[in-house]
């Protein structure tokens, strides 16, 4: 049986504004079914870097809230801190930044929790037992909330091709070490040149796998000229990045996962491990607006590579996804974006912009794991 997929324009008029209209869409895709009295309502949500602009709006999120307040829930915006190092490493950086960007109370009408806490470190290991994956690192404020709803702004992405409903709860839910085990499988690197032993490090890891020893001789020496520079023993690591934000001169780096195909795969066992006990009780809303070529992770955001679309929810995050890719391979691309002169645009955006990646990976393989179904049928609201 195909999935159900709700969708809206952004048309408005004096009767009916968008706001209503995210209302009326979020109702018919069964919110009142999704959360029951008292639950504590995870509404996961990507709070933009400092300097993007492509997130979504806070004011567009209040109407969600007040339904979930209607539904006699008690509704938290969330999302889980960074691997990389930028604004939202840790949970005092990143409410600032939220709230820089307009995350407030007084507009939101909900508290700001960050998922896996101060440091990234607060999480829930949820047993899975997939291909890739046996258990998934999950913030705490998200795994042991009682409902879930994704509110997504849909975009392209340079790995996983795109990111919808199954990137923001499989990557975003993530602690920092789901997210090191799912970029990669192995320790951090370390950056010669840059690294000065300044032992910063030292006190951040508690299995005990950095050391400082005598620098190689055929390792490059920093401008300092140090002498000795960091060790990560691979055996005794757990991959759990805290050394890459305690370095002062970023001299620890992720080992960027090269198979994409397999990233994708652990992103979509993430999101089993995420909605585990909760798939009656989650909703997914993607919003199709301002579709930018790249993550709301970077400190900008480049030209919409088509024009607003609208927004779409379903209780499937297979569907809802499928449905999204669809609409945005059905518009014609902007002159004005990277997609400019580019013929393949016509057809397959996402291949236009990252011919590598083969992003139906992700709907595939969460399809073959019982998240959903990529066959929908899409009803206007």
């Amino acid at each position: 049986m195909k999935s159900e997929v709700f969708y809206t324009s952004l048309r408005s008029g004096r009767n009916k504004s968008l706001l209503t209209k995210i209302a009326d869409l979020a109702r018919a895709a069964g919110i009142g079914e999704v959360v029951r009295e008292r639950d504590l309502t995870a509404i996961k949500i990507h709070f933009g870097e400092k300097g993007n602009t492509a997130f979504i709006r806070p004011l567009l999120v209040r109407p969600i809230v007040d339904l979930v307040k209607e539904a006699g829930g008690r509704p938290f915006l969330t999302d889980s801190n960074t691997l990389y190092v930028g604004t939202r490493g840790n949970a005092v950086d990143h409410l600032q930044t939220a709230v820089a960007n307009g995350f407030a109370y007084s507009v939101v009408g909900a508290p700001l929790i960050i998922a896996d806490g101060i440091d990234g470190g607060d999480e829930v290991t949820v047993p899975i037992n997939l291909r890739n994956c046996r258990e998934a690192y999950i913030g705490s404020a998200f795994s042991r909330a009682d409902s879930i709803i994704s509110l997504a702004h849909f975009k392209l992405h340079e790995a996983a091709g795109f990111g919808g409903a199954l990137k923001n709860i499989g990557m975003g839910a993530a602690s920092r070490k789901g997210k090191m085990a799912q970029h990669s499988d192995v320790a951090p690197q370390v950056i010669s040149k840059k690294c000065i032993a300044c032992s910063a490090c030292l006190s951040e890891c508690a299995q005990g796998a950095i050391s400082i020893v005598d620098r190689p001789a055929n390792s490059p020496l920093p401008k300092t000229g140090a002498t000795r520079v960091m060790q990560i023993d691979q055996e005794l690591c757990v991959g759990c990045a805290r050394c890459i934000h305690a370095c002062p001169r970023q001299a620890v780096a992720i080992n960027w996962e090269s198979d994409l195909p397999k990233f994708m795969e652990r992103m979509v066992e993430y999101t089993v491990g995420a909605l585990k006990g909760k798939n009656k009780h989650s909703l997914f809303i993607n919003f199709l607006t301002q579709i930018s070529p790249a993550c709301d992770c970077y400190p900008f955001a480049d030209a919409p590579i088509v024009a607003d679309i609208g927004l779409t929810a379903s209780r499937d995050p297979v569907a809802i996804d499928q449905a999204s890719v669809d609409l945005l391979n059905s518009q014609p691309p902007l002159e004005s974006s990277c997609l400019q002169g580019n013929e393949a645009a016509r057809t397959d955006k996402i291949k236009a912009v990252y011919p590598h990646v083969e992003w139906q990976k992700q709907l595939d393989y969460a399809s073959e794991l019982g998240l959903g179904s990529r066959d929908y049928e899409l009803i206007t609201v």
